[in-house]
């Protein structure tokens, strides 16, 4: 087969994929479309839940090993979509649908990548992973089939960045805080008001300014995305419940952020996990100079992936636009899938040595 042919099957296949829903957790229908495929195409995938992955035929133990990497799962369809998001439509060379963005384009072009380097003579092995529960870092997504397959050394997740290589990308930690007053009646200012015994936390989490900023990520930031307190207008409430949202860069571990904001807050805090850490790869990485050879620049990313649940070093690099990601009317371009395949196949070829 030709390139064409290859582009020709991934829009097929992504089209397919569109119409069978593949809601965080709910991926079964799209992870057997897509084990079917492979199938009939000659490959021999494992799977794990709805994890599929495929080990090039020519792996070879002690050899570095390149991971190519895409989520199958799509995150709920917005309100305001004006098409139907489960119905695929070519029109002007773009096809629609939910998930075609994140990360359609990416997931079939990079198996379309793995069949045409699989059987080829390469200085590495490959391994293709179609992962699941990526848009809820999910427990029965990608950490639980990486312990299963061989050991990687690095990896390229197929997330939509325009085919510009993101080498670092923000680490997420929710944190749950509560402070806390004391019952009493409004109209006799009787009690502790929560709400006014928040608001100084509120107004440091507002204002305050990390210090160690990354050249490629910017500032450590905070935002309080979800307050609740009280239950009736005559009532002076006893807590006052908040959310913060924290995006770490690489200059922080979320375990020090917590640690920090606990001295510097009055409210109850409690972290829902830590797991999920800003993630990087040293700019001299053979990845990195392959792409940065072939004329791309090197970004850092704001948006989280499964990078943070890897445990070797990873680019994100796919088709498409973040800006379009879990948006109403999400598209690709057919372009975009063409022209993904020709650069992963000729980055990856050639006299590449990872």
């Amino acid at each position: 087969m030709k390139q064409p042919e290859y582009t020709r099957e991934a829009v097929e296949l992504l089209s397919r994929l569109i119409s069978r829903p593949s809601i965080s957790r709910n991926e079964t229908d799209a992870a057997d479309l897509l084990h079917d495929y492979m199938i009939h195409r000659g490959l021999h995938p494992h799977r794990h839940g709805n994890n599929l992955w495929v080990v090039g035929d020519n792996f070879i133990e002690g050899r570095p090993t390149l991971l190519l990497n895409a989520h199958i799962d799509t995150v709920k369809p917005a309100a305001t979509w004006t098409r139907q998001p489960f119905s695929p439509q070519v029109e002007n060379g773009r096809l629609y649908g939910l998930g075609s963005n994140d990360c359609g384009g990416g997931l079939v072009a990079l198996l379309q990548v793995f069949r045409m380097l699989n059987g080829t003579p390469l200085p590495f092995n490959i391994i293709y992973l179609a992962s699941a529960e990526e848009e809820v870092s999910g427990a029965q997504g990608i950490s639980s089939v990486l312990p299963l397959m061989p050991a990687i050394d690095v990896a390229i997740v197929g997330e939509p960045t325009g085919m510009q290589p993101a080498v670092a990308e923000r680490g997420l930690m929710v944190i749950d805080g509560v402070a806390h007053g004391k019952a009493g009646h409004a109209a006799r200012n009787e009690g502790v008001n929560a709400i006014y015994q928040a608001l100084d936390d509120l107004l440091w989490l507002r204002d305050y300014q990390f210090q160690r900023v990354s050249t490629l990520l910017g500032p450590t930031k905070m935002s309080v995305t979800v307050i609740n307190a009280g239950s009736q207008h005559n009532v002076v409430p006893d807590e006052c419940h908040f959310v913060i949202d924290v995006r770490t860069n690489e200059c922080y571990t979320n375990e020090e952020v917590f640690h920090f904001l606990t001295q510097h807050v009055h409210s109850e805090l409690k972290a829902r996990s830590f797991r999920l850490g800003s993630s990087s790869i040293p700019l001299d990485h053979p990845l990195v100079r392959r792409c940065v050879e072939w004329g791309m620049t090197p970004f850092g990313s704001p948006t989280l992936s499964d990078q943070a649940l890897m445990s070797f070093p990873s680019i994100k690099l796919g088709p498409g636009d973040s800006a379009r990601s879990h948006a109403a009317d999400e598209y690709i371009g057919i372009n975009e899938i063409d022209e993904a395949i020709d650069t992963y196949f000729s980055l990856l070829s050639g006299n590449f040595i990872l």
